[in-house]
């Protein structure tokens, strides 16, 4: 335990590396040392590169060495912009709000095995990414909680048909074809239904799963941020008057469907934000991390913060 309570991400800066600080220089060294990177990313879990002149413009040979198989953020359900080859803005929530620790697309059957960020502008004051190592996050929950989780989580949504609270199921997508979303939801074990205001889908999903390389069990869900206690008293009010419960944009419950207390979800947002170490931004930072192994979040922020994100499998 000692050791989850002290770790952080590894910190690399191109002396560390023994090259120069370019990014073209990063990406030949990336290219050259795969493995070994490969290595210091299972054995850190998070790995940040600090000191490299990188711009958004020279930015695509290091994430084509980084991440080998570049996803589209496909069934996200948070708010972002595609501002190149499956690269995206990261969720753009209010800068005031504090985006708790989640492990990227973990109510999907498809989420990312790493996700690379990047700091185009730095803000000025705050908005760090906090990160969390998983085990610890399991491990700080109670008990009675840990087990009321145990047979898994499900997930309700309803994605509109582009006007009303949230996505639309085309962005959420990122198609206007109806084929292709029942296509993905087929593969991906969901349940869903189609009516005038658009889609609902609902997915039973587990609350934990194991690293495939390392086997460490995890916190692995997404239940705090879809629970509507997460969202705070005055919000939560306000949408029960005027939806009810299976209305909201998303939800989540037990595995058989019975509610998850409010304090349940508020433990496990808490003791996730309290378990986790910030990731201070300065421009041209990268931050790898092993998207199963660590969570991660946002800290609020002033000034013009600009951070990309992409994924890979």
């Amino acid at each position: 335990m000692t050791d989850r309570a002290s770790w952080r991400p590894l910190e690399l800066r191109p002396a560390d590396l023994g090259v120069a600080g370019s990014a073209e220089d990063l990406a030949a060294y990336l290219a050259a040392e795969r493995a070994a990177v490969d290595g210091m990313l299972i054995d850190n879990k998070a790995l940040v590169f600090r000191g490299f002149v990188v711009t958004q413009d020279a930015l695509d040979p290091v994430m084509d060495e980084l991440l080998a198989n570049r996803l589209a953020y496909v069934h996200g359900n948070s708010p972002r912009t595609k501002v190149g080859d499956n690269l995206y803005t990261s969720t753009e929530y209010p800068s005031e709000l504090t985006i708790s620790m989640h492990n990227e697309l973990s109510y999907s059957s498809r989420w990312p095995s790493r996700l690379l960020f990047f700091c185009a502008v730095a803000p000025e004051t705050g908005g760090a990414t906090p990160v969390v190592d998983g085990v610890r996050w399991l491990e700080a929950l109670d008990d009675d909680v840990r087990a009321a989780f145990a047979g898994g989580v499900r997930y309700r949504q309803n994605l509109h048909d582009g006007y009303g609270l949230g996505k639309s199921w085309q962005e959420t997508f990122e198609t206007d074809s109806r084929d292709e979303v029942e296509a993905f939801l087929a593969g991906s074990g969901s349940e869903w239904s189609w009516h005038d205001g658009g889609l609902s889908i609902e997915q039973l999903r587990p609350a934990t799963i194991r690293h495939p390389v390392t086997g460490a069990e995890v916190w692995f869900n997404q239940s705090d941020q879809w629970h509507p206690a997460a969202l705070g008293d005055d919000t939560a009010r306000e949408l029960a008057e005027i939806m009810t419960a299976d209305e909201l944009p998303q939800s989540v419950a037990y595995a058989d469907g019975s509610p998850i207390p409010d304090e349940h979800a508020l433990q496990v947002r808490d003791r996730g934000l309290a378990s986790a170490v910030d990731v201070d931004w300065h421009a041209g930072d990268l931050l790898l991390i092993d998207n199963v192994l660590v969570g991660h979040g946002r800290r609020p922020f002033t000034g013009p913060r600009r951070v990309l994100v992409a994924m890979s499998d």
